[in-house]
């Protein structure tokens, strides 16, 4: 399999470049994964985008669904019908990942992108604006090896100072870049257009009716070939009567701009459930975790235990109580999580021993 310029444009460095040997299949080549709607793919490879299906072996003895392809994977991929359609039959190994508990009461994995470098995280300084939900974010994105940046979006609602509390807000939360703009005034978009990199995969993350959708539009404008990505420019509604816009994305799909950065847009999300371990909330708390290295106890939960750093900060009024409270709750969903994945594989394991069992007994 060749490693060629049109697929370094796309994303294809060293890193992937390196696996190519183990994912080498005779009549194949690389692709990359630009979107899937419903279970529907399609690729990009040096022949262009064409839809793509899996192979049998991929789509009926693949265990976890979190395995099978998503937006951003490099796949061995093999063409048919003079090169306009593919066949998937192996996903390359994934140097980041965007995951979220799948909605609902189970508690599966659904997979949202791979290979990210850096994600928006766009809230509208309006009606959607929830450092609740920025924190589940920032611990998505740790959990993942995603480097996070947070877009505050439609600033031409609130007064300058409205806007100077949120930014202090964030930054409370975490240490990442911060980009304000407005699709309507146009302020901030060349400081967003600056932070893409040719070759470099970026993904929009955030609720419905944020401005995603807009501000993938204006990323946009005016590219050529644009239209002939995808049909047409991606589809907005009219604002709704809270002044938030309404949801339009249906599918994520993985678009590369005029200057070379690829971006996947995705749907909004309703929930953002974590499946990230303790030490990935951990992580996306890194305030909290510096503080906790000053803890009397090593495996200080920071509750009720004497000569908490964590709480002494809160008493003190350095750490906001709410920041210390949903610490808190997604340690315990990260600990619950964890528990019901290990239960889960212990059952699938007993019924595989059953199975066996069954099998030798019959004489199978």
């Amino acid at each position: 399999m060749r490693y060629t310029i049109m697929l370094q444009s796309w994303g294809f460095d060293p890193w992937f470049a390196a696996h190519t040997a183990e994912m080498f299949m005779e009549g194949c080549g690389v692709a990359r994964v630009c979107a899937v709607d419903r279970g529907v793919f399609r690729i990009r490879g040096e022949g262009g985008e064409v839809p793509a299906e899996l192979a049998g072996r991929l789509a009926y003895h693949t265990d976890n669904p979190a395995d099978l392809p998503c937006v951003g994977d490099w796949v061995t991929a093999q063409w048919h019908s003079d090169g306009t359609a593919g066949i998937i039959h192996r996903v390359f190994p994934r140097r980041t990942v965007l995951r979220r508990k799948a909605a609902g009461d189970g508690y599966a994995m659904q997979m949202i992108a791979a290979n990210i470098d850096t994600a928006f995280v766009v809230q509208s300084c309006h009606y959607d604006f929830n450092p609740g939900r920025l924190e589940r974010y920032l611990v998505m994105l740790a959990d993942g090896g995603v480097e996070p940046v947070v877009v505050l979006t439609k600033t031409d609602l609130v007064t300058p100072d409205d806007l100077a509390n949120l930014q202090a807000v964030v930054a409370a939360v975490t240490p990442a870049r911060v980009i304000a703009l407005s699709s309507v005034t146009g302020a901030g978009l060349d400081a967003l257009r600056q932070a893409l990199a040719p070759g470099r995969t970026y993904c929009l993350l955030g609720s419905s009716g944020v401005g995603k959708t807009t501000l993938l539009n204006q990323l946009t404008r005016g590219q050529a070939g644009a239209e002939a990505l995808h049909g047409h420019a991606h589809a907005t509604r009219a604002v709704s009567a809270t002044g938030e816009g309404t949801h339009t994305t249906t599918r994520r799909q993985l678009t590369m701009l005029d200057g070379g950065a690829l971006v996947v847009d995705t749907p909004g999300m309703r929930e953002v459930g974590t499946v990230a371990a303790a030490d990935g909330v951990d992580a996306g708390f890194a305030d909290i975790a510096l503080l906790a290295g000053e803890c009397r106890y090593a495996d200080c939960r920071h509750e009720h235990e004497a000569g908490c750093a964590v709480r002494a900060a809160v008493d003190r009024g350095e750490l906001s109580a709410s920041h210390y409270r949903n610490y808190l709750k997604l340690r315990k969903e990260a600990e619950f999580s964890e528990l019901s994945q290990l239960d889960r594989r212990r059952k699938d394991k007993a019924f595989g021993k059953m199975v066996k069992s069954v099998k030798k007994h019959m004489g199978y």
